[in-house]
């Protein structure tokens, strides 16, 4: 085996999730709101659930926009995430 293939092996796969900005008050941070739809366990009806994250912006987001965030190392106690793309801008 190759120095390379044990580079590829042993790096962790990194995981993104997509979702809409909610607030941009605080300093470099974003507030990601996450929304999925899940059936529910006995009526089998679709609904939604939501999570918010607190997200690292160093790319300058704005509320409305749709955002990709991916899984980091622990930036604060919330902090968790980083910005990785700009996926649409809101309509102002």
């Amino acid at each position: 085996m190759s120095a390379n293939q044990e580079v590829v092996e042993n790096k962790k796969q990194v995981r993104t999730l997509e979702g809409r900005v909610t607030s941009n008050k605080m300093n470099k941070t974003v507030t990601v709101l996450v929304e999925r739809q899940v059936q529910h366990w006995l009526l089998g009806k679709i609904i939604r659930r939501s999570t918010k994250l607190h997200a690292q912006d160093d790319l300058g987001a704005n509320e409305g926009d749709v955002v990709r965030i991916a899984e980091c190392r622990p930036l604060s106690k919330t902090k968790h995430h980083r910005v990785v793309e700009i996926i649409t801008r809101a309509n102002v």
